[in-house]
């Protein structure tokens, strides 16, 4: 969404809390196929809640991907989240090329709660509705102090950052290439991460809003800790469901869903809000991605207790690749956890 340039080839880097997802695609007569694909954990300490904790490990981190995945890659498409980062949607008069852009552009100086001068400002028409003479648009604020940051990591890895996008968007355009849009359903795509959680709200077939929730998997990890006593190592293998026969499994269905109660309280928020502001009823469907998606009995909680059917994300499922290649990544496994670095990567043919 902010500094883009055209280019044929870039890579999605999905810098998140617990791991790094790095993900190459191309485009041939319509259709997307995997070039590189890898994916690194790194340390939980290493960064937290959208702050880089650990700048010099970080970059370490990424370098040894781009080194595994493929040493050519140099430009690369990243994106950001958190606190540094604002969207809105407004709705205006249609107008068309500078007057549109003038007239955009003092609107979102007129609503970001920060300083004009201290942001990057973008924006994407999403609706045009003939009949009222009226478009809706699409509004992005990123401070310049926290894009500068995530700008000068990238370079000091030796990588380009073309594109700098946001979570939110990369989710839609993830989901948008692998799904049929429905019209009449009301869906809404949660990424839970380590320590923020992407909702992003679809309604008519198109992107309606979006809200970040600053809980993830973070809290269930540090409950695993305390009540089974394991190290950092073993609690991470619990949360990814790696670890059953040696763990009450009633016991951790209870730990699970007693450290969740941050991270629904702020999905039934977020829920509240967008049925208000958008004037429906009840969401229809939730597409669930993100490292959550392992959490043992997460999804079946966030089902429950939301009332909404969930369904896990496939964002590989429009995409061809060779399973001989990638069988040691095993990239069905994994696939929901590289929803954003495909979102990321389909920009570069945009």
């Amino acid at each position: 969404m902010i500094l883009r340039k055209k280019l044929k080839t870039v890579a999605g880097l999905d810098i998140g809390a617990s791991s790094i997802k790095l993900l190459k695609m191309e485009k041939k007569e319509g259709s997307y196929t995997l070039q590189a694909l890898g994916i690194k954990e790194i340390s939980i300490d290493t960064m937290m809640e959208e702050e880089i904790k650990d700048r010099d490990a970080l970059i370490f981190n990424i370098q040894s991907l781009v080194d595994q995945v493929d040493p050519k890659i140099k430009d690369v498409a990243i994106s950001i989240a958190g606190h540094g980062v604002i969207t809105d949607k407004i709705t205006m008069d249609k107008k068309t090329g500078i007057e549109a852009e003038q007239a955009i552009l003092f609107e979102a100086e007129q609503r970001s709660p920060f300083d004009v001068e201290d942001v990057t400002i973008d924006y994407q028409i999403i609706k045009i509705d003939e009949e009222t003479n009226k478009m809706d648009v699409l509004l992005v604020a990123a401070r310049n102090d926290y894009l500068k940051i995530y700008l000068d990591l990238i370079t000091d890895c030796g990588l380009n950052p073309v594109i700098v996008d946001t979570d939110a968007f990369a989710i839609f355009n993830a989901y948008e290439l692998n799904y049929q849009p429905y019209p009449s359903k009301v869906i809404a795509l949660l990424n839970v991460g380590f320590d923020t959680t992407n909702m992003i709200f679809l309604k008519d077939g198109l992107y309606h809003s979006a809200r970040d929730v600053s809980s993830g998997g973070r809290a269930i990890y540090e409950a695993i800790i305390k009540e089974f006593r394991l190290n950092q190592e073993m609690a991470l293998k619990v949360m990814k469901g790696e670890i059953q026969g040696s763990i009450d499994q009633d016991m951790l269905k209870a730990t699970v869903i007693g450290a969740s109660d941050e991270l629904l309280s702020g999905l039934e928020m977020g829920f509240s809000y967008f049925k208000s502001s958008a004037k429906v009823q009840n969401v229809d469907w939730i597409v669930l991605s993100g490292g959550g998606v392992l959490i043992p009995c997460l999804s079946e909680f966030v089902q429950s207790k939301l009332n909404v059917p969930v369904e896990l994300v496939n964002p590989l499922r429009n995409i061809d690749y060779d399973p001989e290649i990638f069988k040691e990544i095993q990239p069905e496994k994994i696939a929901p956890l590289l929803v954003v670095a495909v979102g990321l990567a389909s920009r570069k043919v945009e």
